[in-house]
């Protein structure tokens, strides 16, 4: 049975790697790309038109806001969803290895896979130290408090529709992908990580790039990790 997949990317300020990131998506598997534009004050919106995209506008900053206001779009539609893929827009990813990461859910019925940055292959200077650390402490965490193991936080990731709705996530800035996985475990859900490499991004990030996002994502995954036990 063919199953319907749709991706969510948030965007801001991506107006130079967006285009590439949703020409590069397999569009024989995918019915539908939404590019949520957080606040751009560049072209991302109409770049994202451009190259065939459903384009939502959440003006309220924030990683988690975004993908919230996909998924609102997505309960909104009177056709059927299978299969959400959560995609960054900054072309750090490989858009074309999303064929990997949902064939889990495809083929062993998994409930949610991400893509393991640490598994795949890297380009120099793709991830910061700091990235590569919070990584670490996160997922050492995890297993600690939750007894599962991750390599990873990466934003490319695949969930069951239904198991993203059950996971009632709520979080609006950089605690999102722990909440999704700490969640997902709390809730025994069949997880899997399949490796995926991971290049140097087009501009500068807007977290890692900067102490004080780097400071408020570590802050916010770290309490989020904890927030979640109870």
């Amino acid at each position: 049975m063919d199953k319907i997949v749709r991706v969510i990317i948030p965007a801001f300020n991506e107006e130079n790697a967006v285009g590439k990131v949703i020409d590069e998506i397999p569009k024989a598997i995918v019915t539908e790309i939404i590019v949520v534009n957080n606040n751009s004050n560049d072209e991302t919106k109409t770049v994202a038109k451009k190259h065939g995209a459903t384009v939502l506008d959440e003006p309220q900053q924030g990683y988690g806001r975004a993908c919230l206001k996909g998924i609102n779009y997505v309960k909104s539609l009177k056709t059927q969803t299978d299969i959400i893929v959560f995609l960054d827009a900054d072309y750090s990813d490989y858009p074309g290895e999303l064929t990997q990461v949902i064939a889990p859910i495809l083929y062993e019925g998994k409930d949610l896979v991400i893509g393991s940055r640490k598994t795949g292959l890297k380009e120099k200077k793709s991830m910061t130290p700091q990235q590569v650390f919070g990584n670490w402490l996160a997922t050492f965490l995890i297993k600690l408090l939750y007894n599962i193991e991750f390599t990873d936080l990466g934003p490319f990731r695949a969930i069951k529709y239904d198991q993203l709705i059950a996971l009632n996530m709520k979080d609006k800035t950089y605690g999102w992908t722990v909440e999704m996985q700490v969640k997902a475990a709390k809730q025994k859900m069949d997880i899997c990580e399949v490796p995926v490499n991971y290049k140097v991004r087009i501009g500068k990030s807007k977290v890692s790039g900067t102490l004080k996002g780097t400071v408020l994502a570590g802050y916010k995954i770290i309490t989020t990790i904890f927030k979640e036990l109870f």
